[in-house]
């Protein structure tokens, strides 16, 4: 069966018949316990990282708060995908209803992008923490760190719903999505008539937030790096701050954008596997959640500390 470009529209309700993996016959329960137990790792260390810093009042910083928001972020993506996937393995089910292909698509490009924003506000915060320390609280004050994280939500709401308003009227003539998860190129592409607008609007929002980010980002990091490089011949100390408060910032975009550019690449090659490519692009959905945690965890002593003090002292009460 092939997807329709020409032909009847597809009148309500439509149900998408998802692709997904070509899942080997037995072998669907083992596939489906291990992306439950990648969902369990993604729930377990986000659900530790932002119940310690609730409960920590010591971590009701900026820099914490921050990573609530990307705790989140996560969260959003992982869950979008993997329930989903893992009764594909069990069930077999393929399946998947308009609304709800749409509502993944939504959240997974939200996920995608407010990932980048949020990072991009937290590279501002390390820049004033580092760059002005004895002006770091008048200048991240309560309201302007809750607008800073409301603004990276809102841009990258904002950009994904003008996105997915181009399939407003767009009349499909095809059923079949050749992928793991819905998305908006993977919906359009059933489109019976073309669709550049959608298209330039994608390619356009897409290339503008990476860059946007990577100024902001490159930009903060160059600041930090002068200001270390500056100070820090005279206090060692003020080179060790910036370390271990930029550190993992920087590694969790390294990161993502590894996990993007494999994605891209592994399209680039159409010799590829199919399955290989959707595998790469389900990676790109588990790893950055699952490895975050990890990061800021080995990363953050306060994080560190404060994870091992709240279990020791669960384990007491116990005992």
């Amino acid at each position: 069966m092939e997807n329709l470009t020409m032909g009847a529209p597809l009148k309500q309700p439509i149900v998408f018949e998802l692709v997904g993996f070509d899942v080997p016959p037995g072998q669907g329960p083992f596939l489906f316990f291990l992306a439950l137990c990648a969902y369990m790792v993604v729930l377990l260390g986000n659900g530790v990282v932002i119940c310690v810093i609730v409960m920590d009042r010591n971590l009701h910083r900026p820099m914490f708060v921050m990573i609530c928001h990307l705790v989140v972020c996560d969260l959003l993506g992982a869950t979008a995908v993997l329930p989903h996937l893992m009764m594909h393995f069990l069930t077999g089910q393929k399946n998947i209803s308009y609304l709800p292909a749409i509502a993944q698509g939504f959240c997974v490009h939200t996920y995608g992008v407010a990932m980048q924003t949020i990072l991009g506000v937290m590279a501002y915060d390390r820049y004033i923490a580092v760059c002005e320390p004895l002006r770091y609280h008048s200048i991240m004050t309560s309201a302007r760190l809750h607008s800073c994280c409301a603004l990276a939500w809102m841009v990258a709401l904002l950009l994904i719903a003008v996105l997915f308003s181009f399939h407003m009227n767009v009349p499909l003539c095809g059923r079949i999505l050749q992928h793991v998860y819905c998305s908006n190129r993977i919906i359009m592409n059933l489109a019976c008539t073309p669709t550049p607008i959608s298209n330039i609007y994608g390619l356009s929002m897409t290339w503008t937030v990476s860059t946007g980010m990577f100024i902001i980002i490159a930009f903060s990091y160059f600041r930090i790096l002068s200001a270390c490089l500056k100070q820090g011949q005279s206090d060692s100390s003020i080179r060790s701050k910036a370390f271990q408060t930029c550190t993992s910032h920087l590694v969790v975009y390294v990161f993502y954008q590894i996990a993007s550019l494999v994605i891209i690449v592994s399209y680039r090659f159409p010799s590829a596997s199919q399955n290989m490519k959707k595998f790469l692009s389900i990676l790109f959905i588990i790893i950055p959640p699952a490895i975050n945690p990890i990061i800021y965890g080995l990363v953050s002593r306060d994080l560190r500390t404060s994870i091992f003090q709240q279990f020791s002292t669960r384990t007491c009460r116990k005992n």
